[in-house]
Order: C-alpha cells, then sequence, then structure tokens
C-alpha cells in the first residue's frame, strides 16, 4: 500500500510520536555512561553521539548512535545499550595508541595498525615512541616491540626513521645513529645487544653503527674515544 520512502517516514513518525509519548511518563534521558573510553576520547565520543538532555529514550535509533560513535578515530568498536527509564550506556573499545608519527612536517598519533587517530593531540603522548617518515606508520608495529624489549636501547632512542621505505634508523638521545638491515632487525638488534655486553658501547657512545650487513658490524667511534674500546666485528 505504501511506495517510495512514505513507509520509512511513517515509520520514523510511528516511532517519533511513540518515543513522545513515553517520555510524558519520564522515559526521558538523563544520563549518558561511556565504558572503556579514556577521558580523552570521552568528550569526541559524547559529541558524536549527538544525543541531548530529555531526549525521548524509545524513540532513539540505537544503529545510527553506534555508527556514529565507531566513526570516531579513537574508537575500534562501540555498543549502545538502552537503560530504562533514562539512561544510554555507549560501551566502547578504544583503539591502541601505539606511537606518535612525524610525515611531511605533521605529527600524528597513530593506533597498533597504523592508523590517525584524527583527535589525538600528539603533544599530550610525549611517552609514545617517536616514528619519522613516510611508511613508517605501517611499519612500526613490528619494529617497535623489538626496541622495546630491550631496555638499554629503548631508553637512549629518540626516533625510529624510516629510510627509503624499507628500512630502519634508530636516531639516539645523544645524536648517534644506529642503522638496521632491510631484513630481520631483530637479528642485528641481537647483534647490537652482545656488542653492548662486550664493551657497553651504549654508554662509551659512537657515532654510527651499521649493522646492514649481518655479517659485519661497523662502529664509527666519536672523537675521543680509542678504537681499543670498541668491537668493530660481528665475530
Amino acid at each position: 500500500m505504501m511506495t517510495g520512502h512514505r513507509g520509512e517516514k511513517l515509520g520514523a513518525s510511528m516511532g517519533s510520536a511513540v518515543g513522545g509519548q513515553f517520555a510524558g511518563f519520564g522515559f526521558k534521558l538523563k544520563a549518558i555512561h561511556v565504558e572503556g573510553a579514556s577521558e580523552m576520547a570521552t568528550a569526541d565520543i559524547l559529541r558524536a553521539a549527538a544525543v541531548y538532555q530529555d531526549e525521548p529514550v524509545i524513540g532513539m535509533d540505537l544503529e545510527a548512535i553506534r555508527q556514529r560513535v565507531e566513526a570516531v578515530g579513537w574508537v575500534k568498536e562501540a555498543r549502545v545499550v538502552r537503560l530504562l527509564p533514562d539512561t544510554l550506556v555507549l560501551a566502547v573499545v578504544e583503539r591502541r595508541q601505539l606511537a606518535v608519527w612525524q610525515n611531511g612536517g605533521r605529527s600524528y598519533v597513530i593506533d597498533e595498525t597504523g592508523r590517525v587517530i584524527p583527535e589525538a593531540d600528539p603533544g599530550r603522548f610525549a611517552t609514545l615512541p617517536l616514528i619519522v617518515g613516510a611508511g613508517a606508520n605501517e611499519a612500526a608495529a613490528a619494529i617497535l616491540p623489538e626496541v622495546a624489549a630491550r631496555p638499554r636501547l629503548a631508553e637512549r632512542t629518540e626516533a625510529l626513521v624510516r629510510v627509503d621505505g624499507r628500512r630502519w634508523d634508530l636516531r639516539m638521545k645523544d645524536g648517534s645513529l644506529v642503522q638496521l638491515p632491510a631484513v630481520d632487525e631483530g637479528a642485528a638488534l641481537i647483534q647490537l645487544e652482545q656488542l653492548d655486553q662486550r664493551s657497553r658501547i651504549l654508554e662509551l657512545g659512537f657515532e654510527r653503527i651499521d649493522l646492514r650487513d649481518p655479517t659485519v658490524v661497523a662502529v664509527r667511534p666519536r672523537d675521543g674515544v680509542l678504537p681499543g674500546q670498541l668491537v668493530a666485528n660481528g665475530a
């Protein structure tokens, strides 16, 4: 009997009317609870939900609210629950913040998949690792656990720089550089760890350690560091 969008319009109208009737019995929105979100994410989630005080609870489109919440960059997935007579629960799984990514003169917070979280202010995530360069966001999830597993190295690393979209340089806080190979970074970091155990090179300081050749660890010392203090081969 109904054609076009008349059925949808009539259904929406009836839902609104029913919601309005229940609102008269006290079924109006009084409280919204956001679960699973950090304090920084909560404000953006509430804004996206676009619900308002004293809105009829019965007439709410929970699926539309869920879709709006999941469009927020912080949110991996969301569930919306209506608790009568007057409460709405937004239960979310928040994306894990992995690193701050610098590229093209701008900084972003990324999650574990390399996706940018647009609402996140990089300035508020000073404790996250810093990665730099084109494609660094997509490759970071593989290298960051390798560095984090080595506390002596991690605490001295200022940034991980993606080179030519295929390998990493570790830029140290003292200005030195560790060059990693394009494949099997873990094995190269084991070599570095062994060298540090023998010579405490991370404490002595260096200009550059080249680990790109798996058969040789090439060390360029800084001025004032005696060559005999360094072990410069992979044996």
